[in-house]
């Protein structure tokens, strides 16, 4: 089994309490219905800063990266499967999913 990064990106960010507790409890049943395939469910990413060849420093990196969640899948298949039913997406947001490789 592999590890698999799931990206986030876009999305809208809830403006009420009622809308977090929300967005939250889709989260965390999308979470249970992953269940033991969840190795990090991460966190959302706040500002940022992207940083060029040669040092140059910007605000925001380009590619509007919102949050992050890594799993364990068969394949990458069965990973891009899973993300499907990802509430970001539910929201004006996408599922990026990359498989990661044990170097070190």
């Amino acid at each position: 089994m592999a590890k698999y990064l799931f990206a986030y990106t876009g999305g809208a960010t809830p403006e009420t309490e009622a809308e977090q507790q929300a967005v939250m409890a889709a989260w965390t049943n999308w979470f249970g219905e992953i269940g033991p395939a969840i190795v990090d469910p991460g966190n959302p990413f706040g500002p940022s800063k992207a940083v060029a060849g040669g040092g140059a420093v910007s605000d925001g990196g380009p590619s509007g990266l919102s949050g992050y969640s890594v799993i364990d899948a068969d394949s990458l298949d069965a990973a891009a499967e899973l993300a499907k039913g990802c509430p970001v997406l539910t929201n004006g947001g996408a599922v990026e999913v990359y498989e990661t490789f044990d170097v070190m």
